[in-house]
């Protein structure tokens, strides 16, 4: 989601804060639904902390991460000890990031108001960066396709009215700015089919979209059964969808099948004297753990923390490089 940055940010999406506060606080169905837990046998522990505010993961398969920071504007990443390393400083907003071989592409340029955005490669045998796309229209969440194309999301307006969700091709350079005409879209995650994905927007809605149909996009869940101020997300190959949420702080666990919706954890919020939404749980990403499929989560309170999950519990990705 985008970056705390002051008034900046609560302007961004004050309105969305007040609905989905509104539905938590005031209607008895919906405080209900919010808060239903499923997270017995879910065994929570910490990676590494204090290291800012974290807005993205993706794993480096071998254990560790890379992260982007979005307050102090950095791409980093994390070794299987929990070692950080920064690699790219000085950027605005940084928000979503994608491995892909040698390549970690990544975002720049966060938020409602926020700069011109970019889209970037860091190339990990030179370490260095090279820009791709600029103009960008405050990209947010980034997927990599099975085919090699990414997709992501844009939630900004300062770059003119909202473009929904683009693609790029890296392999030509070929740019659709409006692939999926979905305004102010955030979370954004492969669907088990592979013909498919899940992405939310500020309309507290978690949408699939076809790949080879993007103008027809369904609803699969939202208020009642969710409610809260959705980012990034992740899918099993059952069809179990995990969304990271900023009002509780928590991380839902989704049944795209039916929308129904239950908590596996809350309480990842920022810590400070006073709440200054979106302050919560920012994205999720299903890696190794040893042997085992294990979710881990960022959250703007500094922290990457690991989520195993309860013995049976199938949780291998829709994600087939994973």
């Amino acid at each position: 989601m985008v970056a705390g940055l002051g008034n900046r940010r609560i302007r961004a999406v004050g309105l969305a804060c007040a609905v989905a506060l509104g539905l938590i606080v005031g209607s008895p169905g919906a405080t209900a639904a919010a808060r239903g837990t499923c997270s017995d046998g879910w065994e929570v522990s910490t990676v590494v902390s204090g290291i800012g505010n974290l807005e993205n993961l993706d794993s480096d398969g071998a254990g560790g991460f890379y992260v982007t920071g979005i307050v102090d504007g950095y791409l980093a990443h994390i070794d299987a000890r929990g070692q950080v390393e920064k690699l790219v400083t000085g950027l605005e907003n940084p928000a979503g990031v994608r491995v892909a071989g040698r390549s970690v592409y990544f975002l720049t340029g966060d938020g409602f108001t926020a700069g011109p955005g970019t889209l970037q490669r860091y190339d990990l045998d030179t370490r260095r960066s090279e820009v791709l796309l600029t103009g960008l229209n405050g990209p947010n969440g980034l997927l990599l396709l099975p085919d090699g194309d990414l997709l992501f999301t844009t939630i900004g307006i300062s770059q003119g009215a909202p473009t929904g969700i683009a693609r790029y091709r890296p392999s030509t350079g070929e740019y659709t700015k409006t692939w999926a005409d979905l305004p102010l879209s955030n979370g954004i995650a492969l669907a088990p089919d592979g013909k498919s994905i899940f992405a939310d927007n500020l309309t507290l809605r978690i949408f699939r979209i076809p790949l080879d149909r993007p103008a027809e996009h369904t609803v699969i869940a939202g208020v009642p059964q969710l409610t809260g101020l959705l980012d990034d997300m992740e899918a099993t190959r059952t069809g179990t969808l995990f969304v990271a949420d900023h009002i509780q702080g928590a991380i839902f666990q989704v049944d795209t099948a039916t929308g129904a919706a239950c908590s596996i954890i809350t309480g990842l919020i920022k810590p400070g004297a006073t709440r200054n939404p979106p302050d919560g749980a920012t994205s999720v990403r299903i890696a190794r753990d040893g042997g085992a499929w294990t979710l881990f989560a960022t959250s703007m309170d500094g922290t990457l923390y690991r989520l195993r999950p309860p013995a049976g519990f199938d949780l291998a990705p829709a994600t087939p490089q994973r």
